[in-house]
């Protein structure tokens, strides 16, 4: 018998308690981490009733920081999307100086803490930064707008797209595509009928994992918003005012709307998880 098969077959005859013991502790481990913490967000915000509920997460100041959220999110998402395709398509195709370096760059905001990049844009785009005078003059806002909640958005998610495409189009190959330039397909063509259906489902993987970033990520954009209530605040950036403002139960009241996104986000993430194992 091979090492591997013995291997697995010391897995699957893992002794009952052995197992059981891994099975209750990854259960308490996500219970105590995640159901908890959620129920008593939802708890939290439904305290005082529906009408409560309903209230705090129609006010105004929530539903622009609804929408800001939801337009960060539609705008730096598609810029990732572009981004990674292109970065995974070079590294994955090509040959070429400088791959590890713009690898490594592609890394850089997972190693870099989101309050720095945002105030490295701060440094660039603010009024004392090195084209603050420039953006002044010619009545470009960036800093305390959206365009900069935007830019700090791109840069802390540019990675997920990329990242999760790499290794799957190094996995395939190059033969495919070579096979069909072969016979005659221009590249486009090779891209689009070749590339693409052998990706779409890691492509989709990474745009919800890119999205979810996107819609809750408070260090960056709290650096470069202003929290100019009604304006420059995303929903993570309300949910701290009001609970600074001890406004607790409209501050769980608009958490909620994240939590839900994140539910629903883990219930697409799954079942793109699902779709990947049964065309793998």
């Amino acid at each position: 018998m091979s090492g591997t098969s013995a291997k697995s077959v010391r897995t699957r005859t893992e002794p009952a308690p052995v197992r059981w013991l891994l099975i209750i502790v990854a259960f308490l481990f996500l219970g105590l981490f995640l159901f908890v913490p959620l129920a008593a967000v939802f708890a939290q915000a439904l305290e005082k009733g529906w009408d409560a509920y309903l209230v705090a997460i129609r006010e105004p100041d929530a539903l622009a920081a609804v929408k800001l959220t939801l337009i960060t999110a539609a705008v730096s998402v598609p810029v990732n999307l572009v981004f990674g395709v292109v970065a995974a398509w070079a590294i994955a195709k090509f040959e070429f100086r400088g791959k590890q370096l713009l690898i490594t760059l592609i890394d850089l905001p997972f190693s870099v803490s989101p309050v720095i990049s945002g105030l490295i844009y701060v440094l660039l785009f603010g009024l004392q930064g090195w084209l603050g005078p420039w953006l002044q003059a010619h009545d470009i806002k960036i800093i305390f707008a959206v365009p900069g909640i935007v830019l700090a958005t791109v840069f802390v998610t540019f990675p997920f797209v990329a990242r999760e495409l790499i290794p799957l189009m190094e996995a395939q190959g190059k033969d495919e595509e070579e096979a069909a330039i072969t016979l005659g397909a221009s590249g486009f063509q090779t891209f689009w009928r070749v590339t693409i259906p052998n990706i779409k489902w890691g492509l989709l993987y990474g745009v919800i994992l890119c999205n979810a970033r996107a819609m809750g990520e408070f260090g960056a954009v709290s650096v470069v918003s202003g929290h100019i209530r009604g304006a420059t605040n995303t929903i993570p950036l309300h949910v701290e005012i009001l609970y600074n403002e001890y406004n607790y139960a409209a501050a769980f009241a608009v958490a909620s709307l994240l939590a839900l996104l994140a539910l629903v986000t883990l219930v697409v993430k799954s079942f793109v998880e699902w779709r990947m194992r049964e065309t793998s």
